[in-house]
């Protein structure tokens, strides 16, 4: 049984759908101190949190059993991400949960902001009928500037383009196709943009880029009497600067739903006239905290019964489907890394390079990288290693690890080579998939065989002579020790020259054994290599 840890209260409907699900047992445990969340997390598969739980690298340390976070929301700066990847733990959020009421939100405070209904009913509530007093502004003929054109960001600006506005936004992602079909006249330099506008939105997550994004210098060459809201996350707006434009009237007002701090230590800005504030409400509705908690719970249940990633911060996506179809792909690759890792010149290491060749060249080829790169390192390692990772391990000691495609098909239908640098030298291994699931080893430096790429293997260099592998069978038949499959391969199509054999062993042989290999006249280097068994299951994938 699986188990989801809830530290954050969730919506009725996503608990309904865990407790429901075959294999996934939710435990729900609400109002935890660090320190036991932390011990919680000992015994969970997956958690999902709201803002309320902070996941730091001192609680995801050495949490072996974790593998997946879920925030039930969009943003993820309660988690710490460079940690949950180093423990090799993948994150996702619930983007799409709440795009309709933060949305929503956003429109209806750049209205209320618009029409001071903020300020007027407060002076109703206190008997005053001061109709002249809160004139306001129309939104229609008025351009607005979208900064992050994302789900929430084009929910906005359709919107607005109902209520008249001339949009223009900054993304540096979206499509130009893409935006002017909603009627968004794009801008790739921010810069550009910010004089353009009578309101300015902004819909980016936060991170070290967009921080302080909309800051004194850019609100200094905006319109005066433009007018800003933030329903996205506190810090992209600089709260110092703007408190400062609109006391000087630059800026004719702000709505802010989201602040640095929550709630604000500073409320000099609040507490302006022009500005209209709410406590974070832009996903309060009903409808936004049922949709984030079920589609939280779908997305902490594909992955851990499926291997399904979808709104990963800290992976690229995946169906279960195409986890499936790659399956092969990623225990081939890992195998690769395995075995150059066990290669008698692979102390040291620097680099890696793979090249994807065939119909390979058209999968996930970031994910089979990353596989390769967990092949390489996790017997180096005493960490956690998986495809989450694993790179970044990589990076972090220097190991740089590129990868190169070809939808040309060579003598294989596919072929993944991969070449190792080290200070002793550059060994190169390539592989490929017979039908649907079996592994073999087709090239081994300079030579070309057709090896099994599992279980234990024999591996020596030689002189091509007659003779030598009678000798060897001989010896392995005295020990006791059975010969599986036997691949051999030679640098040229003529006897006497440099030649390889591989061995697939069903158990291995003593030491003594092995050294009386090496002492053969005829034999120039041995090495034994072990790899997991045929169909042995990826770690990183059995949820069992």
């Amino acid at each position: 049984m699986l188990r989801v840890l809830i530290t954050d209260k969730l919506s009725p409907a996503g608990l309904k759908f865990l407790e429901e699900t075959e294999g996934i047992e939710p435990v729900v445990q609400n109002g935890l101190s660090p320190e036991e969340v932390r011990t919680a997390l000992h015994e969970a598969d997956g958690i999902i949190i709201r803002s309320g739980t902070k996941l730091t690298p001192e609680l995801l340390k050495d949490q072996q059993r974790l593998k997946v976070i879920v925030r039930a929301g969009v943003g993820v700066d309660n988690i710490d991400l460079p940690a949950a990847t180093r423990e090799g733990i993948v994150v996702m959020n619930t983007p799409a949960g709440n795009t309709t009421s933060t949305a929503e939100h956003t429109v209806a405070m750049m209205m209320a902001l618009s029409r001071n209904i903020a300020p007027a009913a407060a002076s109703m509530n206190e008997g005053r009928w001061d109709r002249k007093q809160y004139t306001g502004t129309q939104l229609a003929g008025k351009t607005l500037a979208v900064v992050g054109l994302g789900r929430i960001g084009q929910a906005v600006a359709k919107r607005a383009c109902g209520l008249e506005m001339k949009v223009v936004g900054y993304d540096p992602f979206l499509s130009a196709e893409r935006a002017a079909e909603q009627g968004i006249e794009l801008y790739r330099e921010i810069d550009e943009l910010i004089p353009l506008c009578d309101y300015l939105t902004v819909h980016t997550p936060l991170t070290d880029e967009t921080r302080g994004m909309i800051n004194a210098e850019r609100l200094a060459k905006m319109k005066p009497g433009v007018r800003i809201i933030n329903c996205a996350r506190g810090g992209i707006v600089d709260e110092e600067a703007l408190a400062d434009a609109v006391e000087a009237g630059h800026v004719a007002g702000a709505a802010l739903d989201v602040f640095t701090s929550e709630p604000p230590t500073d409320d000099r800005l609040v507490k302006l006239p022009q500005v209209l504030s709410t406590p974070h409400l832009g996903a309060s509705t009903d409808e936004a905290q049922e949709s984030v908690a079920v589609e939280a719970a779908e997305l902490i249940t594909a992955f851990l019964l499926r291997n399904e990633i979808r709104y990963a911060v800290n992976l690229a996506p995946i169906s279960a489907a195409e986890m499936q179809e790659i399956r092969t792909y990623l225990d081939l690759s890992r195998r690769l890394g395995m075995l150059l890792a066990q290669h008698p010149q692979a102390a040291g290491l620097k680099s890696a390079q793979i090249m994807y060749r065939g119909e390979v060249a058209a999968k996930n080829t970031k994910l089979i990288t990353a596989s390769f790169a967990c092949g390489l390192l996790e017997a180096a390692l005493d960490e956690n290693v998986n495809i989450v990772n694993a790179e970044l391990m990589a990076k972090e000691r220097g190991i740089e690890i590129t990868e190169s495609s070809s939808s040309e098909v060579g003598d294989f239908s596919t072929l993944i080579r991969a070449t190792v640098e080290t200070e002793h030298g550059q060994p190169t291994a390539a592989g490929t998939v017979f039908g649907k699931e079996f592994l073999r080893l087709v090239r081994l430096g300079t030579f070309s065989l057709d090896a099994y790429l599992d279980g234990l293997m024999l591996i020596f260099r030689h002189r091509d002579v007659p003779g030598l592998i009678g000798f060897i069978g001989t010896m392995f038949g005295q020990h006791g020790v059975n010969i599986a499959h036997m691949s051999l391969g030679r640098e040229k199509d003529e006897q006497g020259g440099n030649a390889i054999a591989v061995l697939n062993l069903d158990n291995p042989p003593t030491p003594e054994v092995v050294e009386e290999i090496r002492a053969h006249p005829e034999v120039t280097s041995v090495e034994l290599v072990q790899l997991p068994p045929a169909g042995a299951p990826l770690p990183w994938l059995d949820r069992g």
